[in-house]
């Protein structure tokens, strides 16, 4: 018999700054993507702590005061667990893992543990493994400290450092042995592009948990996993599929976010290789959020940085069915109507309806637009489809039922 247990969520307190980079607004948001990402991973977010600060302190992150009053808090609480909102030193979490003598966290590592979950192919398991080594290599002077100081007398003279070098021997080692594992899966990933022949293809890019995967198990017909969870695919899927009488290529593609592990970036090079190989991309958007412009900002900064930010592409506004906006009273002559105010219809008068910026609104999971939506692929694949066989003649020609 298998005893049943209760599972226990981790408790854990979030720590972020207001500083000249990065404003109340910005520090409010970020901490409510680090709680959700704190959810992800399987951990609750008790409490938040926020210190305006021209920079990060060098030392403690935080300043002094304000590092005690967390340590209060957390033995008043006895909680477990401390997760900080930017990429910690190693330096620095030696020196604040001193004071709150707790496991400390950093964006990064919260990250890599949610990747490191989601894995499920060898390819997927190999790119996390890589990431977390490299992070964890100048980190390693914190785990060993029974070996660090030599002792005076008989029998007590041991190898100090030794042992710590010898660990970084093995990450290193371990480093090198994923890389060339890594790179006998790129090729094996390329066989397998060049095998899909000349057909069209067609990438679905955007912020995480926006809702890509949905949408392709919409259109493709297929059963791709989907959860309202941060980073719930990982390996990247490719789908046939058919609208009217051109076939083409889809792929879903892991989301991006603010602050993107630079290891995550490197390891995940040959998933990103399909986004740089796609003809046309989706660039799919959670209208729904209020911040969805700064998530825009994010996904074309990592495109620029992967070189693909000037391939074809149209913007798709999904979760319309979630979408609401704040409302003004009309005897109320105060209130300034802001971005919060706009309706749907508001926003499509804006920027998206630019002639440079395709835009679609749909909602994935209701279906609504969704004719639409497949109505402008069809326009966009068929021009690329035109450019790369100008002879060819379709598989059977365009009609409409009269009425």
């Amino acid at each position: 018999m298998i005893d049943e247990r209760e599972v226990i969520s981790e408790k854990a307190v979030l720590i972020g700054i207001i500083s000249q980079q990065q404003n109340e607004i910005q520090s409010t948001e970020y901490l409510d993507e680090l709680e959700f990402l704190t959810l992800t991973a399987g951990g609750v977010a008790v409490k938040r702590f926020v210190q305006k600060m021209e920079k990060p302190n060098p030392k403690t992150f935080l300043g002094v005061g304000k590092l005690e009053e967390v340590r209060d808090y957390i033995v008043s609480n006895n909680i477990g667990t401390a997760i900080f909102d930017d990429e910690l030193s190693p330096a620095q979490i030696r020196n604040i893992e001193k004071v709150l003598d707790c496991k400390i966290l950093d964006r990064t590592n919260l990250i890599l543990d949610i990747f490191a979950q989601r894995a499920q192919t060898s390819s997927a398991k190999t790119q996390v493994e890589l990431a977390q080594c490299q992070y964890l290599l100048p980190r390693l002077t914190r785990l060993w400290t029974h070996l660090d100081k030599q002792k005076g007398g008989i029998g007590m003279r041991g190898p100090g450092e030794t042992e710590i070098e010898t660990d970084r021997r093995i990450i290193r080692d371990k480093i090198s042995v994923l890389q060339k594992k890594l790179l006998t899966i790129d090729r094996q990933m390329a066989v397998q592009r060049k095998n899909r022949g000349k057909m069209v293809r067609v990438a679905l890019v955007g912020y995480t948990n926006v809702g890509k995967s949905t949408l392709m198990n919409v259109i493709s017909k297929s059963d791709v996993f989907a959860e309202n969870k941060l980073f719930a695919t990982l390996d990247t899927t490719v789908r046939k599929v058919v609208i009217k009488n051109i076939p083409f290529l889809l792929t879903d593609t892991v989301g991006f976010i603010r602050k993107l592990p630079t290891q995550l970036v490197e390891s995940f090079k040959s998933t990103l290789d399909e986004v740089r190989e796609a003809d046309l991309l989706l660039h799919v958007v959670d209208i729904s959020h209020p911040n969805f412009e700064d998530h825009i900002a994010s996904v074309n900064s990592v495109l620029a940085d992967i070189k693909c930010a000037d391939k074809p592409s149209v913007m798709v506004f999904n979760k319309i069915d979630a979408y609401s906006h704040e409302t003004i009273d009309e005897d109320d002559i105060v209130t300034e109507r802001g971005k919060e105010h706009y309706t749907l219809q508001d926003w499509k008068k804006t920027w998206m309806n630019d002639y440079d910026v395709d835009s679609i609104f749909i909602s994935a999971l209701n279906k609504d637009n969704l004719e639409d939506f497949k109505e402008k692929t069809y326009e966009e694949v068929k021009k690329i489809h035109i450019q790369r066989f100008p002879y060819n003649d379709f598989l059977y020609y365009e009609y409409k039922e009269e009425e």
